[in-house]
């Protein structure tokens, strides 16, 4: 975990992939607890310390995770992330080129909890929810290729299964269509950037995760640079 943007009312860190956000039934740390451990000694607060959770982060996901140390912020968060108001970018390499260099993917997304997976639509189904970004093709290496992801809405797996359904499924990502996983069992995605008005003072917070220890990451960090 590395600290990206520290105030009293919030709290930015980079996650590892692997890492979950939220406590689940695996009975592992999560995030959450992680942070608010290190509140806690760093400021030596007895008892409780409080930290919110406004959005997470899948468990092979790695990058930017904002966290609410205040009831207040966290109810104002909660409402951001729901409308859509905080810009989220993300990284993602994959092997496949898409076949236009830019663009915006609508489609609509059946989440299946047996299967912890996504399956998109071309067009409205029962119980499905609509799912946009938009992509843009940013580097190309001999073997892989890099988007850039602006996330518009918030659905299970929606990055992933949307980028599969396109034809680009995320490197490592066997349960949407990657050839072979990642020997650490990530997925290459990259929560790389987030923007938004600060929901107590009103500041705009404009924070980027660094890419992971990767040598393939690595590879596109010039590009990155510039983004």
């Amino acid at each position: 975990m590395i600290v990206l943007y520290e105030d009293n009312h919030i709290i930015i860190v980079s996650k590892r992939a692997g890492e979950i956000v939220q406590g689940d039934k695996t009975g592992d740390v999560p995030l959450s607890d992680t942070v608010a451990a290190y509140l806690k000694e760093k400021y030596s607060k007895p008892g409780n310390v409080f930290v919110g959770v406004p959005h997470r982060l899948d468990r092979p996901v790695s990058g930017v995770v904002v966290l609410a140390k205040t009831s207040k912020a966290l109810s104002r968060l909660n409402e951001m992330f729901r409308v859509g108001s905080v810009d989220k970018r993300y990284l993602a390499i994959v092997k496949n080129k898409p076949k236009e260099r830019e663009g915006r993917l609508e489609n609509w997304l059946v989440r299946n909890e047996k299967q912890n997976r996504s399956y998109a639509y071309d067009h409205e189904v029962p119980n499905s929810k609509q799912a946009v970004l938009n992509y843009r093709l940013v580097a190309s290496s001999v073997n892989y290729n890099l988007l850039e992801v602006e996330l518009l809405t918030g659905r299970h797996h929606q990055i992933r299964c949307q980028l599969a359904k396109m034809g680009c499924p995320i490197k490592g990502d066997l349960k949407y269509g990657a050839e072979r996983s990642n020997p650490d069992g990530s997925i290459s995605l990259h929560a790389f950037h987030v923007t938004f008005e600060h929901p107590v003072s009103h500041q705009m917070i404009d924070v980027k995760a660094p890419l992971p220890d990767d040598p393939l990451w690595k590879s596109f960090q010039d590009v990155v640079q510039g983004l």
